[in-house]
């Protein structure tokens, strides 16, 4: 959800209902040293609460330290480790999806994480495995348990599945089952609220993560609320609504970013996400991606068929989709899942800012 989940997604999202709303990855290297765009990329609304860091890294020194200075900084109200994410750039330098392979390492950052953190809760979000053959989530949830992280999350796919195939919903079960002392959320094809009931009702665990399946639905928090509520009631927008809630996105982002331009060129990836499902011409959506201003959005968003009913096949799969042949890893990384090894320098870029 990089480039995604910023303070401006974040507040329309908190704005349909509640939830723990995380920020984007952030490099616990680049938090260290200090680089301005990190300190960018953690900004949090008033209204924010509890606020929440999703936390990269590889070096337990590194982690233990930006734990203590979200701690210590007051920068956050909690810590989400970030053990899931499956691109290339971040497997093949030993982070991510890759990481819990290295078992003893991954123990290493989870207790200098915790002790950097002091009182702030720390959570972890993973996947089952790097692929079918090295599958490392009971190992990683019990590490977890023992290293004293207040939950885990699962994403049930693996790192080779990457955001393809069918998540297996199976593997958060068994994890469940092997750690019943903390929380075990579940991730992965939640699409609607109705998902979200399946996998509790089918797994045991005990809350949802949603990554894709809020792209162009924020409004997916409400009908959450309502599930969760024993509510039959779920949200089914008309395009005039959809239109307005693009619009609200919008503003949000140009008030985060500080320009028109700026904010609606970083809107455009949203567009096809919203309009997903709904009649809406090639060139409707082309004029959407171009505007530069508020304005003239405004008005291409009154040209939308507002009385358009939701369209029922808008729901399912959103996003990054597809299966990779192989998961780009170090050199060697498979060989030894005790070794210690810290990956380079390089595998935290600090300019990246996450």
């Amino acid at each position: 959800m990089a480039g995604i989940t910023n303070i401006g997604f974040r507040t329309l999202c908190r704005e349909q209902g509640g939830g723990l709303f995380v920020s984007e990855m952030i490099t616990s290297r680049a938090l260290v040293e200090r680089v301005p765009l990190t300190f960018q990329m953690i900004r949090f609304g008033p209204e924010e609460s509890p606020r929440s860091i999703q936390l990269y890294g590889v070096d337990p020194a590194v982690i233990g330290k930006a734990a203590r200075m979200i701690a210590e900084e007051d920068l956050a109200d909690h810590i989400d480790l970030n053990f899931g994410c499956p691109v290339p750039k971040v497997t093949r330098r030993g982070g991510g999806s890759a990481l819990p392979y290295k078992r003893n390492l991954l123990r290493a950052i989870l207790c200098e994480a915790v002790a950097g953190a002091g009182p702030l809760p720390v959570t972890m979000k993973m996947r089952m495995g790097i692929d079918e053959d090295h599958l490392t989530y009971v190992d990683a949830g019990r590490i977890a348990v023992e290293e004293g992280l207040a939950a885990v999350a699962l994403h049930a796919r693996t790192a080779r599945q990457h955001y393809g195939g069918t998540a297996h919903w199976d593997a958060i079960k068994r994890l469940k089952d092997a750690v019943p002392e903390i929380p075990v959320l579940g991730n992965g094809d939640i699409w609607s609220a109705d998902d979200a009931l399946r996998m509790v009702a089918e797994t045991g665990c005990d809350g949802v993560v949603i990554g894709r399946g809020c792209l162009g639905r924020p409004w997916l928090f409400r009908d959450l609320d309502f599930a969760f509520r024993g509510s039959a009631e779920r949200v089914r927008p008309r395009l005039g609504e959809v239109g307005a809630m693009m619009l609200r996105h919008a503003e949000l982002l140009c008030e985060v970013i500080g320009s028109e331009p700026h904010g609606l060129a970083d809107f455009r990836k949203h567009v096809g996400w919203y309009l997903k499902g709904f009649v809406v011409g090639a060139e409707t959506r082309r004029t959407l991606t171009a505007v530069t201003r508020l304005s003239e959005m405004a008005e291409r968003v009154a040209e939308l068929d507002a009385d358009q009913p939701w369209p029922e096949e808008a729901d399912g799969p959103r996003g990054k989709s597809g299966e990779r042949s192989k998961v780009s890893l170090p050199h060697g990384w498979l060989d030894d899942p005790e070794d210690m090894t810290i990956p380079g320098a390089g595998a935290e870029d600090p300019t990246s800012g996450g």
